[in-house]
């Protein structure tokens, strides 16, 4: 089975205001989970937004998040304490304003040496670019639980929050399952997996869009212009999660088994070859294309604000 993280922008304007009053809007207060100075060293955001009781309510985030989290503590130590969850089952909603509370957390009092993560598992959309700095044309979003009526976080929030405060010596790794989501960080460097050379990212100009002396690091689910999928056919347990953090997940986990180190460029190509697999299979490939009419694909992509060696090896 399958299901897609995300719609085109006519399908979300035909929600209807008898969908909202079953929105969880209000959630209980973020403060208190982001009231301490955060831990030096590595820490996470991990966000996943299943959209309960909504048109487009997603089965596979809840999924996503516990296997995230599983990947950042057993694979790379993070400590529980370091590592702050909103989810729709969880006390900490994802709403706009804790997402954003959120972010600013993520960045409070980093140091030289200190190691972030942002993960986010939900719908993303695009919508018309008004600074004029899209070369398409379009916005990337991510879409909070509560997006119909606070609305969505547009890729230059994403960017000027979480992006421009890294310093020298802090990297950011950004891992983002949603549609639409090539660019959402909006980075100045994209990795083209087909010429295995970088690009520049989809921007009229660069300026303003990079870091303060840090390095900021996106694996993201597809292109802007593709969907993402929710799907059954590539978990062991046949349980529904997202394509991208499924096969992502699974690159890390063989490399760990074969007690190897993994570099940026095997995980993107073993997440490819995975999400090419059940296609041949008449799996989630199949399944797309039957229902997009052949036209969508899902292509991983990783993004940077600065070119480097993708086989040097993946750390966070």
């Amino acid at each position: 089975m399958t299901e897609m993280k995300g719609n085109p922008l006519s399908c979300m304007r035909k929600y209807t205001c008898s969908n909202r009053k079953f929105i969880r809007t209000e959630s209980l207060d973020i403060s208190e989970a982001t009231s301490n100075q955060p831990p030096r060293g590595k820490r996470a955001f991990l966000c996943g937004v299943s959209y309960k009781n909504q048109k487009y309510e997603l089965r596979g985030a809840a999924h996503d998040l516990k296997n995230m989290k599983s990947l950042l503590v057993e694979q790379f130590n993070f400590p529980n304490d370091s590592i702050l969850i909103l989810a729709d089952e969880s006390h900490c909603s994802p709403t706009r304003n804790n997402i954003e509370v959120a972010f600013k957390w993520l960045m409070r009092g980093i140091q030289h040496g200190d190691s972030l993560v942002f993960y986010f598992s939900g719908h993303g959309l695009r919508q018309p670019d008004l600074h004029g700095d899209e070369i398409d044309g379009y916005d990337e979003t991510i879409c909070p639980v509560d997006f119909q009526t606070k609305g969505m976080i547009l890729d230059n929030y994403i960017n000027d929050t979480i992006v421009k405060p890294l310093i020298s010596g802090v990297t950011l790794h950004a891992i983002v399952d949603s549609c639409h989501s090539g660019t959402i960080l909006d980075l100045s460097h994209a990795y083209n997996i087909h010429t295995s050379k970088w690009e520049a990212g989809h921007h009229q100009s660069v300026n303003g869009k990079g870091t303060t002396g840090g390095r900021a690091i996106c694996v993201s689910a597809c292109e802007d212009f593709q969907l993402a999928a929710d799907t059954s056919a590539l978990s062991s347990e046949k349980e529904m999660a997202g394509a991208m953090t499924s096969t992502f997940i699974k690159a890390i986990k063989e490399a760990v088994a074969k007690k190897k180190k993994i570099t940026y460029q095997e995980i993107l190509n073993s997440m490819n070859k995975s999400l090419k697999q059940p296609d041949r299979t008449g799996g989630l490939g199949a399944r797309i294309r039957r229902v997009f009419h052949r036209k969508i694909l899902q292509d991983p992509l990783l993004s940077s604000s600065e070119v480097f060696d993708t086989n040097t090896e993946f750390k966070l």
